[in-house]
C-alpha cells in the first residue's frame, strides 16, 4: 500500500526531522510539569478553591483522552508535519497567556489550549518516526522519549528558581517563559510543514481499520493505560509516601528524582533494544515485575529500602517509551500508526483517570498507604498481562 508522504518527494532530510521530533519532544509535558511546584502560588493568586486545583491536576489526563482522537483525522487531511506545527503555535499560545488570566476559570480554560496542542502532538509524533525512521523506530522513539524526560525534568526543577529569582518572585513570570520553548520548536517544523502533501484518498483507497475491533489495539490501550496510571501514581503520591514512612523532606525529594532520571538513559537503551526485536512481550513482562517488586517493596515497608524501592520503580517508568515503540512498530504503515497512536493514548488516558484518584481516596479511607500501595501492586497484573500481548509480532 503506497502513502501519500512515500508517494511524495521528501525534502528533508533525517537530521532536520530529528531536530524537529526532538525539539517537539522537549515541550511534551512542560505545560503540566511546571504547575505543580508553583500550585500554592496560583492558588493564592487566582483564588483558586480545592476543588478546582483538584480539577486542574486531572485536566491533563482527560485533555489528552479527548483531543488525541481528533488528530488522526486532522493528520489525513492537513499532513501529519503541518498539524504538528499548529500544534506547537497553540501550545506556544496557551503557555504565554495562560499565566496572566484574572481568574480560575479562564486560567482552566487555556490550559486546554495548551493542553490541546500537546494532544495532537502526542499522537503523531509515532507515525513521523514510522515514516522517517522505519529502520530505526526504536532508537529514534528513545531519543525523543529522553528529550520529553529532560523538558519535563527541567521545568518540574526550575520553575520555582525561576519566579524567584529571575523574575523577582513573579510565577506567572516563571510559568509564561516556558512559551519561549514551544516557541524555538516552531521553526524546526516549517521545511517539514512545506513538504507536498496529499490526503490519502487522492493517491490510493485504503482499506479502512476498525482499531475498536482489534485485539493488538485494545492491548496496546489497556497496556498505555496502566502505565500512566503508574507514573501519575508515582508523580503524585511517591514522595509524600516516603515522607509518612518517617524519609526527610529532602531525601523524599532526592529519591523521586532518582525514580525520574533513571527514565532518560534507560529508556533510550530499552528503546533501542525494542525496535531490534520482532517481540516485545518479555520486556513488558520484565518491567512488569519490576513494578510489583517496587510497589510491594513500598507496601512493605518504604524506609526498609527507600532507594531500591525507587531504582525500581525508575525501572517500571521506562513502560512509556516501550509502548510508544510498540505503537510504531504494530502500525503497518504511518498512516495506521496515526489511527493506533490516537486511540491507544486517547483510550489508554481514559483508563489512568480514576487511578490518582482512588490512590488518594483509600488513602484518606485508611489513613495510610497499604490499601493504595496493594491497588498498585494488583494493577502491575492487567499490566504484565497487557504488555505481553500488545508485545507479540503483530501488525495492524
Amino acid at each position: 500500500m503506497v502513502t501519500a508522504s512515500e508517494d511524495l518527494t521528501k525534502k528533508s532530510g533525517r537530521g532536520v526531522v530529528l531536530v524537529a521530533l526532538l525539539l517537539a519532544a522537549v515541550n511534551l509535558r512542560l505545560a503540566v510539569t511546571s504547575v505543580g511546584p508553583v500550585l500554592s502560588e496560583i492558588r493564592d493568586g487566582l483564588g483558586m478553591s480545592s476543588t478546582m486545583a483538584g480539577l486542574l491536576t486531572s485536566v491533563p489526563v482527560v485533555c489528552f483522552a479527548a483531543v488525541g482522537l481528533t488528530a488522526p483525522r486532522l493528520a489525513r487531511r492537513f499532513g501529519a508535519s503541518r498539524v504538528i506545527l499548529v500544534g506547537l503555535v497553540v501550545l506556544a499560545a496557551g503557555l504565554a497567556v495562560r499565566p496572566f488570566a484574572p481568574g480560575t476559570v479562564l486560567f482552566l480554560l487555556l490550559s486546554l489550549v495548551a493542553l490541546a496542542g500537546i494532544a495532537v502532538v502526542n499522537v503523531l509524533l509515532p507515525s513521523v518516526v514510522k515514516d522517517r525512521f522505519p529502520d530505526k523506530v526504536g532508537a529514534t522513539t528513545g531519543l525523543y522519549t529522553v528529550a520529553l524526560n529532560v523538558g519535563a525534568t527541567t521545568a518540574a526543577a526550575t520553575t520555582v528558581p525561576l519566579s524567584e529569582h529571575a523574575f523577582g518572585g513573579d510565577w506567572r513570570l516563571g510559568l509564561a517563559c516556558w512559551a519561549a520553548v514551544a516557541v524555538l520548536a516552531v521553526p524546526s517544523w516549517l521545511p517539514l510543514a512545506r513538504e507536498p502533501f496529499a490526503p490519502p484518498a487522492q493517491i490510493t483507497t485504503e482499506i479502512p481499520v476498525r482499531l475498536s475491533r482489534t485485539a493488538v489495539a485494545w492491548a496496546l490501550a489497556v497496556y498505555f493505560g496502566m502505565q500512566s496510571t503508574s507514573a501519575y501514581v508515582i508523580i503524585g503520591w511517591l514522595p509524600q509516601i516516603y515522607r509518612d514512612a518517617g524519609v526527610s523532606a529532602e531525601q523524599a525529594g532526592v529519591l523521586f528524582a532518582v525514580t525520574s532520571f533513571l527514565g532518560v538513559p534507560l529508556g533510550f537503551v530499552l528503546s533501542s533494544y525494542a525496535g531490534r526485536v520482532r517481540s516485545q512481550s518479555w520486556i513488558a513482562v520484565g518491567l512488569g515485575v519490576f513494578g510489583l517488586a517496587g510497589y510491594g517493596g513500598l507496601w512493605y515497608d518504604p524506609a526498609a529500602a527507600p532507594w531500591l524501592w525507587a531504582i525500581l520503580l525508575g525501572i517500571v517508568n521506562t513502560a512509556f517509551p516501550l509502548v510508544l515503540t510498540m505503537i510504531a512498530l504494530r502500525g503497518r504503515t504511518p498512516a495506521t500508526v496515526v489511527k493506533l497512536s490516537a486511540f491507544a493514548q486517547s483510550v489508554g488516558y481514559i483508563f489512568a483517570i480514576p487511578g490518582p484518584f482512588l490512590v488518594g481516596a483509600l488513602h484518606d479511607a485508611t489513613d495510610g498507604w497499604r490499601a493504595p500501595l496493594a491497588l498498585m501492586v494488583g494493577l502491575m497484573v492487567p499490566q504484565i498481562i497487557a504488555g505481553y500481548l500488545a508485545g507479540r509480532d503483530r501488525q495492524v
